[in-house]
C-alpha cells in the first residue's frame, strides 16, 4: 500500500512513524489540550491511541495523519479519518470517524479546518461519499464549531465506557 502524503498552502499530512509518538505525547499532554481528551488519561492511553490510529492504516487504509507545518517542518498534531470501536452503539461503532488534535499554540489559526478538508477530499476520493462520525467533549467549543464548519452535525450525547461524556456528530456524503 502506498502511504498519502497530503500538501496544503501551510501544511504537510503524512501517516505516523513510531519517531513521531514523542512530539504527539508533548501535545496531548499540555494541560490546555489534555481537558479535552476524556479517553486518555496517560502515557500508557496516548501510546495505545497511536498504535490504534497506525493499525487503522494497516487494516483499513486510512488513519490519523501527523500534522507538519511545511515551513518549519514541525509536528503540530494529528488529524484524519480512523477505524475504531468505542462501545458507543451502531449508530457510531464501526464507522469511519474523524479526530482532530492541535497544539495548544496552533488553534484558532484554521489550521485544523485546513486539514481536515484536505483529508476529507483525500478519503473521498479513495473511499468515494461516506458518513463519518466524530466525537467532541462538551465544552470544546472550539472543536464543535470545526465540526460545524465541516458539516457535522449532532447525533446524541453519549458516555465513554471510562465514564467521560461526550457529544457524537455525524457527516453525510453529499
Amino acid at each position: 500500500m502506498t502511504m498519502p502524503v497530503l500538501k496544503t498552502s501551510r501544511l504537510e499530512l503524512r501517516p505516523p512513524v513510531v519517531s513521531d509518538f514523542a512530539a504527539n505525547m508533548a501535545i496531548v499532554s499540555n494541560e490546555e489540550t489534555a481537558r479535552y481528551l476524556a479517553a486518555h488519561k496517560g502515557p500508557a492511553d496516548h501510546f495505545a491511541r497511536f498504535c490504534r490510529n497506525a493499525g487503522s492504516w494497516l487494516l483499513y487504509g486510512y488513519g490519523a495523519f501527523t500534522v507538519r507545518l511545511r515551513e518549519e517542518g514541525e509536528i503540530i498534531g494529528n488529524c484524519g479519518v480512523f477505524h475504531t470501536l468505542r462501545g458507543l452503539g451502531p449508530d457510531f461503532d464501526d464507522q469511519p470517524e474523524a479526530g482532530w488534535i492541535l497544539r495548544h499554540d496552533q488553534v484558532g489559526r484554521g489550521l485544523a479546518h485546513e486539514a481536515m478538508t484536505a483529508v476529507f477530499d483525500w478519503f473521498s476520493r479513495e473511499y468515494g461519499p461516506r458518513r463519518i462520525v466524530c466525537m467532541i467533549e462538551p465544552g470544546n467549543e472550539p472543536s464543535i464549531r470545526l465540526a460545524a464548519k465541516l458539516g457535522f452535525t449532532p447525533i446524541r450525547e453519549a458516555q465513554l465506557p471510562d465514564g467521560g461524556e461526550v457529544r457524537l456528530f455525524e457527516r453525510l456524503p453529499g
